[in-house]
């Protein structure tokens, strides 16, 4: 299929595109980004994909895979969005817990929600080992959640066992409060529950890889390319760019919390709730420090509400969370991530942090991702709250196969569960109060 394409060499970077001024690590170490064009002109295609993140790439896989032919369309560059900003941490969970998920909808579903879970692991080592994307250090190290309070550790414990025994899982581990001090280095927790089926990785590395792949498989993948309309037709979906139109016969829309950035998918943007995220980077550790903190080198998260996070990587330590909000960054959201980083870690105090950095992490009313159709001509897959890295990769093979007429058993995923957010143009106040809330609970140990 001839493409009509503009292959302007000039092309912004991540950081002067959306970081204002602010730097990312994955940016400053990543590869070359390849070199894909802009859609000048018209094509007709099978399937047209709006977003070209890991939802959006892993359906341009699938259907590469069954000889359907697509077209991908960003409206910036290829990791622009959450792709490109995420932790790198690549983990088999919801926000929900599963034995709440059992309490609520049955053990079958609880089991089919598990089973995705880490399938979704599975489907980024997959992609990592088919495209060769030795860049992304995709590494199955395991994650350790660690208890903060006494309360947190009986929670995190019973889960633990929950899932042991109900549902056969043996990836899971109890350490005890002396394990979880001699790996992480800090003895701010009571106890820690190590789930081995998980993974981390160069998430930008990654998503660049997946488009050189495709692009060199002749999947069209065209950046700067904001699609600012969708056309019905009796034959199928025309959408109009600034400068060309895809007609498809039908549409995928993979553009989770960056669903504003277009007015064709604002539909979607009524049904999330865009929770800013903010990274930290320190220099790298001096190397008896490195010796002690992280010496596993998972990724590792706490239990507080307002949860943080924290890895390593080549010898830095990154540090994490929710709480900083507003459309754009804000250095005391940083400032905020490095004491409480430090308030775990004293020693890292005289260590410089070196890059700071944010994005959006796409969260629903249910706390669950859902994928599915919309109508006869348009799929879709948003709302990862959290864990986009292996659940976006494997929504995104979802969406391909529900456009191409199948229905795949997703459990509570079903598009049909998606719910609009009550009273959304309320919805930053509404997420500084239930945040301010839930920093008020962490901060007594509730």
């Amino acid at each position: 299929m001839s493409m009509p394409t503009d292959q302007s060499a000039d092309r912004p970077g991540l950081a002067a595109s959306g970081q204002s001024g602010l730097s990312s690590l994955w940016l400053s170490t990543a590869g070359p980004a390849p070199l894909l064009p802009t859609l000048a002109g018209d094509c007709r295609t099978e399937v047209a994909i709006i977003g070209a993140g890991y939802s959006g790439l892993a359906a341009a896989h699938r259907l590469q895979q069954r000889g359907v032919a697509a077209v991908v369309l960003d409206a910036n560059e290829v990791g622009f969005g959450g792709s490109g900003r995420n932790g790198g941490v690549v983990s088999a969970k919801y926000r929900l817990s599963f034995p709440a998920i059992a309490g609520a909808y049955g053990l079958d579903i609880a089991r089919l929600m598990h089973r995705i879970a880490h399938e979704s692991v599975d489907a980024v080592e997959e992609l990592v080992q088919e495209f060769g994307i030795g860049a992304a250090g995709f590494a199955r190290v395991g994650n350790l959640k660690c208890a903060h309070t006494e309360r947190s550790s009986a929670s995190i414990v019973a889960e633990a066992e929950w899932l042991q025994r109900e549902l056969g899982d043996r990836a899971v581990a109890v350490l005890t409060p002396a394990e979880v001090a001699a790996e992480t280095g800090s003895r701010s927790f009571r106890s820690g529950v190590l789930t081995k089926d998980a993974g981390a990785i160069h998430p930008l590395n990654y998503i660049r890889g997946l488009a050189a792949g495709l692009a060199a498989r002749q999947v069209q993948i065209y950046e700067h390319s904001p699609v600012t309309e969708m056309q019905r037709a009796s034959d199928g979906v025309s959408l109009l760019t600034p400068r060309g139109r895809v007609h498809a016969q039908q549409v995928i829309v993979a553009t989770d919390a960056w669903s504003n950035l277009s007015p064709a998918t604002r539909r979607f943007r009524q049904s999330i709730i865009p929770f800013r995220s903010a990274i930290i980077a320190t220099e790298p550790l001096p190397p008896e420090l490195n010796a002690r903190l992280l010496v596993n080198c998972r990724s590792y998260t706490e239990t507080r509400r307002m949860m943080k996070w924290f890895r390593k990587v080549d010898g830095r330590v990154i540090f994490g969370g929710r709480g900083a909000f507003g459309k754009q960054e804000s250095m005391a959201a940083f400032d905020g991530l490095q004491h409480g980083m430090c308030a775990l870690f004293p020693e890292l105090q005289a260590v410089r942090v070196t890059h700071r950095w944010s994005g959006f992490v796409g969260m629903t009313m249910d706390q669950l991702p859902h994928v599915g159709r919309q109508d006869d001509r348009i799929s879709f897959c948003v709302g990862y709250n959290g864990a986009g890295v292996a659940m976006a990769s494997m929504l995104g093979r979802y969406a391909a196969d529900f456009a191409m007429g199948e229905q795949p058993a997703v459990g509570l995923l079903d598009a049909s569960r998606l719910k609009a957010v009550p009273f959304y143009p309320l919805r930053e106040a509404g997420v500084r109060m239930v945040a301010g809330w839930y920093q008020l609970l962490d901060a007594i140990g509730r």
